[in-house]
């Protein structure tokens, strides 16, 4: 039975659904989806409801729930002027069936949990939305809204169900068609090193903070009160907020308080560490760490922890050569290694299945060129001009390679654009798919 309730100006409905596991064996288990249906109030009100086309959301990750948002807030406000949204929670995610170390165990060891997560890609939750469509909307298509790894899911749905598609829109998260994991990673690590040079431009008297923290984590290693190991290579993690629109003040509004005189000497302040635990822990979202080089496996060349393999050919990333010389110390951003499995304790009991995972060599290809060159769905994409999480130069080849495919290209915005930008974001690629703009 769904459930309606009310918050300021939306209508809530909870809507849950069964799909297999195994899409190639609709007979086999089962698990379920969760998503939160939304309606304008006074759409509500005036009963056009049932009328409204239909706009799901794909969630950035992979690995996050769709956003929780209270009432009309963000790009959800533009939406909601035609649209009748669905929040969908990807397989694995927020309220739909959980996959995480509490949870896993009951498929077995490691090699049962990593058979289990290989169907937690771009290809199952797209075939999830196409199983779902028919309960939802009666079998019309509808419009995706693809943010980051759901613009992923959004060009795997163009290649592989275009029919249940009436128009696509990606925010930051056009993938390249072909590149091995770690193409991926060459690509990134030089922007990363960009955003880095940035912040300490920005906020000059970081430089000297960050060496700081990096030396004591050097010598010391404390354990955050969750039990997370604060190692220097995750200090330099937290550069992942770098690739958001306030990101770079966050990250110096961290730094600015990071230790506090005790009578034991300096050390690192309650009020550090309870925020770097909250920003490191993958306790709400373990399926990022698991399954985050997965989501590039096209092939039978393993992932095998390419982050970890090719940030080795960047070592001025390295934080001890770093604190040899006068060199500034450089965070890193959206890679997952082998030692947060170590490191964190939400992480650590799951390290063997991400080994096994890493070492997969069976990954599906996700695109088709040909029915991507033949597309005749309206698609639009906001490509952001240097975006730390998705290389531009990726996601630009990507939208030549699409018929029809029209781009935004801009650095207003970070990769969190469509949330940081409100509306707009949402209007213009709209705007752009019906040729409006």
């Amino acid at each position: 039975m769904s459930l309606t309730y009310r918050q300021p100006g939306v209508v809530l409905t909870d809507r849950r659904f069964t799909v297999p596991l195994d899409h190639d064996d609709p007979a086999g288990e089962t698990i379920e989806l969760y998503g939160r249906e939304v309606v304008a109030s006074d759409k509500a009100r005036q009963g056009r409801g049932p009328d409204l086309p239909w706009l799901v959301y794909l969630q950035g990750g992979p690995g996050f729930g769709a956003n929780r948002f209270v009432g009309r807030q963000s790009w959800l406000d533009r939406a909601l002027d035609e649209y009748r949204v669905l929040l969908l929670d990807q397989r694995g995610t927020g309220h739909s069936t959980p996959a995480n170390r509490q949870t896993l165990p009951l498929r077995g060891g490691p090699a049962e949990q990593a058979d289990y997560l290989a169907h937690f890609r771009a290809d199952a939750i797209v075939r999830d939305c196409e199983t779902i469509r028919a309960q939802v909307t009666g079998g019309a298509p509808w419009t995706v809204l693809g943010q980051s790894f759901g613009g992923f899911c959004t060009v795997h749905y163009l290649s592989a169900a275009p029919e249940g598609l009436a128009a696509a829109v990606v925010t930051g998260g056009l993938p390249s068609l072909d590149a091995h994991a770690d193409d991926v990673y060459r690509a990134a690590f030089p922007r990363i090193e960009r955003k880095v040079a940035a912040h300490y431009a920005r906020y000059p008297q970081d430089v000297e903070r960050a060496r700081r923290i990096a030396e004591h984590l050097l010598h010391h290693e404390p354990v955050l009160p969750n039990g997370y190991r604060l190692t220097a290579e995750a200090f330099q993690s937290l550069g992942i907020l770098l690739g958001g629109g306030e990101g770079s003040h966050r990250l110096h509004h961290l730094l600015e308080h990071a230790f506090v005189r005790t009578p034991g000497g300096s050390a690192l302040s309650d009020a550090f560490q309870e925020e770097v635990q909250g920003l490191l822990s993958y306790a709400g979202h373990p399926l990022y760490a698991l399954v985050h080089e997965a989501v590039y496996g096209q092939d039978e060349r393993p992932t095998a922890w390419s982050a970890e393999r090719v940030r080795a050919e960047f070592p001025q990333f390295d934080a001890a050569k770093a604190l040899a010389g006068d060199g500034p110390l450089l965070f890193t951003g959206e890679s997952v290694h082998p030692w947060m499995f170590d490191c964190d304790p939400a992480l650590r009991p799951l390290r063997e299945t991400a080994e096994l995972l890493a070492a997969r060599t069976d990954w599906r290809p996700l695109y088709d060129r040909e029915r991507l060159a033949a597309n005749e769905v309206p698609v639009a994409a906001a490509v952001y001009h240097d975006d730390m999480y998705v290389d531009a130069g990726h996601s630009l080849e990507t939208a030549r390679a699409v018929r029809g495919l029209r781009t935004w290209v801009t650095d207003e915005f970070e990769h969190d654009g469509v949330r940081a930008g409100g509306p707009r974001v949402l209007d213009r690629l709209l705007a752009l798919t019906r040729d409006e703009a």
